[in-house]
């Protein structure tokens, strides 16, 4: 169940009306409660449509709702091509959607907006820039003192296990070094919400592998609430809190998964083998629907 905006929630007439007759007391104990509930992030009724060259628009996204909660890592999968990285830039500020609302922290946030970080698919680090340079570029253009700036480097540096390579170029570090040294670089401007699409899908097994453990360690650490975008069930598996499964476009959540397995995970699990079979049996009947759909405007098409 969608729960709706704290205020929203706290404006309801019975709500109204029991605050007026209850004891201070009992009025800070039940906002105490609500704030706790409180979602992080409320995605409410997106939906996006884009032109397809021929005078008419493609429906990506319907009316997608969903909260994410402090501290949560939520999962999606989909479909190749379903609208996953376009709703994470309408959540990131980037995209503006036809219609719906995003909240954070039950204030409603507009495109421009500089509350969440974004960890790209495409490696995007400047090759002109050291490690430690890369990471401070957000900080730089919020004008923040250097003495600060460089206290907040340090700090991060640490935390995604940089040291000693905060000197070097791009071109001098691995794979997995340079997702990290982006990974900080979303983090250092401390964003209420961290998203990431596809942000290890360019590596060797072995280095996505340890990335996802270190992924985790990271966020553990920070307390981060994090929307990542895979196109692998395995690691969605591995590393969600919950797991939303998105239907071909015009998309829509067609399921919702807890991942009720504790961290740290053990990838052959019993228990994570099971919730992985579950979501690709989801996905391999949307895939089915698409290859049907695909045929039939061939055959309309002869």
């Amino acid at each position: 169940m969608h729960q709706v905006p704290f205020f929203t929630l706290l404006g309801q007439p019975l709500i109204i009306q029991w605050l007026v007759k209850s004891t201070a007391f009992n009025r800070l104990r039940v906002f105490v409660v609500l704030i706790q509930k409180m979602p992080k992030l409320s995605v409410r009724n997106l939906s996006k449509s884009y032109p397809n060259g021929n005078s008419e628009e493609v429906e990506v996204l319907d009316n997608i709702s969903f909260d994410v909660h402090e501290g949560e890592l939520l999962g999606i999968v989909g479909p190749s091509g379903c609208g996953k990285t376009t709703l994470l830039k309408i959540i990131a500020g980037l995209l503006e959607a036809d219609e719906g609302q995003v909240f954070i922290d039950d204030e409603e946030v507009h495109p421009g907006h500089n509350r969440v970080g974004y960890i790209f698919q495409q490696e995007s680090l400047f090759p002109w820039r050291t490690v430690r340079k890369n990471i401070q570029f957000g900080l730089e253009i919020t004008s923040v003192d250097s003495s600060r700036m460089n206290e907040r480097v340090n700090e991060i540096i640490e935390i995604v296990g940089m040291d000693g390579l905060e000197d070097n170029y791009p071109h001098e570090i691995s794979g997995g070094q340079a997702r990290k040294t982006e990974m900080a670089r979303s983090l250092v401007v401390s964003p209420d919400i961290l998203v990431a699409d596809e942000a290890l899908s360019n590596l060797d097994a072995q280095t996505r592998n340890y990335l996802q453990e270190e992924f985790l360690r990271i966020q553990k650490r920070t307390g981060s609430t994090i929307v990542f975008v895979s196109h692998n069930v395995d690691e969605a598996v591995f590393m969600s809190d919950r797991i939303l499964v998105l239907s071909n476009i015009p998309s829509r959540i067609i399921s919702e998964y807890e991942i009720d397995v504790p961290k740290p995970r053990i990838r052959t699990s019993q228990e994570c083998l099971a919730y992985r079979s579950k979501i690709l049996d989801v996905l391999k009947v949307e895939q089915e629907k698409a290859m049907s759909r695909s045929r039939q405007k061939q055959s309309v098409a002869t």
